[in-house]
Parts: structure tokens; C-alpha cells; sequence
């Protein structure tokens, strides 16, 4: 992939950063026991958190994509203007945090229109990205395809190019952003290649499970190859006092282990790696 440079910088751009800003109840690793008609019962804590991500980023001058919950637009007014007007941009993560899985087609372009209504009262401006919860962009739901393009959707940030996991994956994918549909492109989530495996190292989770030096190296190996990197994360990652939630021992460790360790990996991360927003990536101009 081509060298890519800040505008007005000769600082290399190393990939791009992107938080998915949700709730702590909104995460499927809660549900059940947590169940959506009780949302509006759980104490929100997500805008506290973006707010504190946004300072970081200010810090180490960086920038990145916030896709963001409808739902959660409309009950913290101004945290999306505020992000925009921090420089970053503000995408969609659709309204009601429902899976592609567990939608029709007809529901999905509701819940989708639901939040891009949302985001032209907020905002005003054009939506570009979407990113599909916790990742179900997969071979199965490509349906979801020519409803984005139908939208004004420039481009997807849903698919995680590996095998493993139980909720998403495409395991033939393209390592770097392809077009997906006749005018959609899809920037897909970061992994390693080791030997035949593709190794997930996209942030998130696995920035929490995986050992971080262990991490670190694996980023840097995508960068040796020429590979632009894309990483996420959620707002209740930086909040270790969030409620807890008696779950299976799986989920809990998925959900709950490192919470107290992510912002200082995002600090060492965001020393080693200069990120931007997706809009900014030459295939997207």
C-alpha cells in the first residue's frame, strides 16, 4: 500500500484508529443476562469515557473514526458534535446495536435510516462509514451490501479477515481494503500473518488478551509489510468501574480482563504508531 502522509506533515500515517461508542450494556458478551428492553434502567457511562478517549488522542495528536450507536446519539446531545469538532470523524455503528445476524432486510435498512436520521439532526454533514456490530459483516449477511450503497454509504469497517470466532469472520477476505460492492469499499480490521494463520491484532479485545509485547510486534509486522494498519475500541474499555455482570467464565474474561491496563496500552500504542481516521485514506478520496 502506498506511503500515506499527514497533510502538511512528513510524519508517516501508520493506519487508522476507530472507537465503536456504545454503552457497556450494549456489548453482546452481556446479553443475556442484560436485556435490551432494560436499557434505559443501566447507568450510562459511555459519554465520560469518549470524552476521556478524546483527550488522549488531542495529547498524542491523533485522530480517528468514531462510529457511533443512534441509540446512544440521542441520549448524550452533543458528545458527536463535540467529537467532530475535535477533528475526528463520526461514523455510524446503526442505531439499536442489533447484529446483521439477527436482522431482516427490511429491518436493518429501518435501523439503519433510524440512525442516519439521527446523525443529519446532530450533524449535518454526510455519513461516509459503517461499521456493522460486533463485526457481522460475513458471507452470510452480505445483503447488508446494496442497502449501505442504496444510503450514500462510502465504505465498510466490518470484517475481520480470519477464522475462530463465533460471531464474525471471513476467512478468505483481502488483507487490505477492496471494494465489497459496486461502490462500497470495505477497510477491514487488522491481522498478523503468520505463516498460513492470520492472527487477530486490531486493538479491542485482543489488545487486552493478548500479551502486549506480543501485540506490539505483531503491528509491527503488518507495518514491514507495507500494510496500513486499522484499529478499534469501545468507550467502556477505559472504564475498569463499570458494573459487573455475572457471565460464563468466557465471556467474562473476553469482556472484563485488562480493563484496568487498556489506556496505558493505548498510550504506548499511540506513541509507537501515528493513527488517522478512516476518511482519510487515499482509496476513500
Amino acid at each position: 500500500m502506498e506511503r500515506m502522509e499527514e497533510s502538511g506533515s512528513q510524519r508517516a500515517i501508520d493506519g487508522t484508529l476507530s472507537v465503536d461508542v456504545e454503552e457497556w450494556f450494549c456489548a453482546h458478551n452481556l446479553s443475556p443476562p442484560l436485556l435490551r428492553k432494560e436499557w434505559e434502567e443501566y447507568e450510562r457511562r459511555a459519554e465520560a469515557s469518549t470524552v476521556r478517549l478524546l483527550d488522549i488522542m488531542d495529547a498524542r495528536q491523533a485522530r480517528a473514526t468514531f462510529f457511533m450507536l443512534g441509540w446512544v446519539m440521542e441520549r448524550t446531545p452533543g458528545l458527536a458534535a463535540e467529537i467532530h469538532r475535535r477533528g475526528h470523524e463520526v461514523g455510524t455503528h446503526g442505531y439499536g446495536h442489533y447484529a446483521l445476524t439477527e436482522m431482516t432486510p427490511d429491518e436493518f435498512a429501518r435501523d439503519l435510516d433510524a440512525a442516519l436520521e439521527v446523525h443529519g439532526r446532530q450533524l449535518g454533514v454526510d455519513v461516509l462509514g459503517y461499521r456493522a456490530p460486533s463485526f457481522t459483516l460475513r458471507k452470510d449477511t452480505t445483503w447488508v451490501i446494496p442497502i449501505l450503497e442504496s444510503r450514500g454509504l462510502r465504505y465498510s469497517s466490518s470484517v475481520f479477515p480470519m477464522r475462530g470466532h463465533p460471531l464474525y469472520g471471513i476467512p478468505d477476505a483481502p488483507l487490505e481494503p477492496w471494494r465489497i460492492g459496486e461502490t462500497l469499499m470495505e477497510i477491514p480490521l487488522t491481522v498478523a500473518r503468520l505463516a498460513s494463520l492470520r492472527v487477530p491484532c486490531a486493538g479491542g479485545a485482543y489488545m487486552r488478551l493478548l500479551p502486549f509485547t506480543l501485540m506490539r510486534g505483531l503491528l509491527h509486522s503488518v507495518r514491514r509489510e507495507g500494510r496500513l494498519l486499522n484499529l478499534y475500541m469501545h468507550p467502556w474499555e477505559f472504564d475498569p468501574g463499570q458494573p459487573r455482570v455475572a457471565i460464563s467464565l468466557q465471556k467474562r474474561v473476553r469482556h472484563y480482563h485488562n480493563l484496568h491496563r487498556t489506556e496505558d496500552r493505548l498510550r504506548r500504542l499511540l506513541s509507537d504508531f501515528h493513527f488517522t481516521s478512516i476518511q482519510e485514506l487515499p482509496c476513500l478520496r
